[in-house]
């Protein structure tokens, strides 16, 4: 047992260090606001279409919602590592594209401390950069010694980095049929933007460069309920809630320019995370089929992002996240013999708005699309169960008159159910 501890425990720093200087995406729209901001769904929520505040299982890790963590298993050790490959296609007026990224994604493990008391940790990412793409355009010139010329120029855009966040949790039960759990999450990364600017006619104007930076590291909260019961020997209900209050960022800012104006500039700028409210609803019938829905609000428009002090404004401004999911999950016989009884089948929707703005305007509404399976792996050596998630995701962003993207999310993870806490006897 001890010897499975360690090399896990090595595994994981490894793993965790691997994660850290990985990016899973290369889409424009990262450019803007703090980048892709990932939910946090392991691999079967995703393949339920992200349902996962009212999920609570002695066989997943949820960490959405921590109140689910006093669920596990009082002999039971998870682990659980997720990878992600994705593939994009990026369509507008002028033509297509199409790019592919891949990389581990999360980690995370959970188990019982005492009978009443949960624990979960891991390393999450919160946020994504990736982007790589050119715009061409023209001005026109006016001096008073010449007539006015108008020059084209090519603005080359580039951004990568992103913020993880290392978390713990704990969750206790209540009366049988209530359980609260909060998790403390700290923040890490930096945001990198890089915009070049070339003309035409370099005689005319010579070419400029803007580089920002965003570093943070920040600790912040989120404070979980689920409520639930089970009616009639068949019926199990769960009503689960989130919250996570406004969060102010230890952050610093950085900007160097060059061409017209040679300058290294920083700024204290304020930036904030959200508040987040959440509450989902799910319903298991005679442990086969299960049916969850989700509904979310993260009031990105009351935070600040490059807030300036001096005019007490953001530089940007961001708008409100509301998501809703819906899932659904089936397994032929839980309590059967044979591994292929105990399959799950997922599939799930999702609808949620963008959070940031494009040429002040606000994207059209995100769809998603999922479909999954659960394959169930035994060890006979310790007579666990654990188990292979397989999904892929279609989603839509944006439109073609200004930008879409189509992209297929493939992820795939692994959940280790071992059987740890208990002596054998020879």
């Amino acid at each position: 047992m001890y010897k499975n501890k360690t090399f896990l425990i090595v595994f994981s720093l490894a793993i965790t260090q691997f994660t850290i200087g990985q990016n899973n995406t290369n889409s424009p729209y990262t450019r803007f606001g703090y980048g892709n901001i990932s939910d946090n769904n392991s691999g079967g929520q995703r393949a339920m279409g992200g349902v996962s505040i009212g999920s609570r299982s002695n066989q997943d890790i949820n960490n959405v919602n921590p109140a689910s963590y006093s669920a596990v298993d009082s002999l039971t050790f998870m682990f659980d590592l997720g990878s992600s490959a994705l593939v994009s296609r990026f369509s507008d007026n002028t033509g297509k594209k199409t790019t592919m990224n891949a990389n581990l994604e999360y980690l995370a493990m959970q188990f019982r401390i005492k009978k009443w008391l949960g624990f979960s940790a891991g390393l999450l990412p919160y946020s994504f950069l990736g982007y790589n793409y050119y715009s061409k355009d023209s001005v026109t010139l006016v001096n008073n010694t010449s007539t006015p010329t108008k020059i084209g120029y090519t603005s080359t855009f580039n951004g990568s980095g992103g913020f993880s966040q290392v978390y713990t949790g704990l969750s206790t039960n209540l009366f049988n049929h209530l359980s609260l759990g909060a998790n403390a999450y700290y923040m890490f990364g930096t945001m990198n933007n890089y915009r070049y600017v070339a003309f035409d006619n370099n005689s005319l104007s010579n070419p400029s460069s803007r580089n920002t930076s965003v570093a943070a590291g920040s600790l912040r909260f989120r404070y979980g309920v689920q409520l639930y019961n089970t009616f009639a020997k068949k019926h199990d209900v769960t009503l689960g809630f989130i919250y996570e209050q406004k969060t102010k960022l230890n952050s610093s800012f950085s900007e160097i320019t060059t061409g017209g104006l040679n300058d290294t500039i920083s700024t204290e700028y304020q930036f904030e995370t959200p508040t987040l409210l959440g509450a989902g609803l799910q319903y298991t019938y005679d442990k086969k089929l299960t049916i969850g829905v989700d509904y979310s609000l993260q009031k990105w428009g009351e935070a600040k992002f490059f807030w300036d002090p001096a005019t007490s404004a953001n530089q940007e401004n961001l708008r409100n996240r509301s998501k809703i999911a819906l899932g659904f999950e089936y397994i032929p016989n839980p309590v059967g013999r044979n591994l292929s009884d105990k399959i799950k089948y997922r599939a799930g929707v999702n609808m949620s708005d963008a959070y940031y703005q494009v040429d002040g305007l606000t994207p059209q509404k995100n769809y998603g699309v999922s479909l999954g399976l659960g394959l169930p792996l035994y060890n006979k050596a310790t007579n666990s169960i654990s188990m292979l998630n397989a999904t892929v995701e279609y989603g839509k962003i944006g439109s073609v008159s200004k930008l879409r993207e189509d992209y297929l999310k493939f992820t795939l993870n692994v959940i280790f159910n071992e059987h740890w806490f208990f002596k054998r006897k020879l």
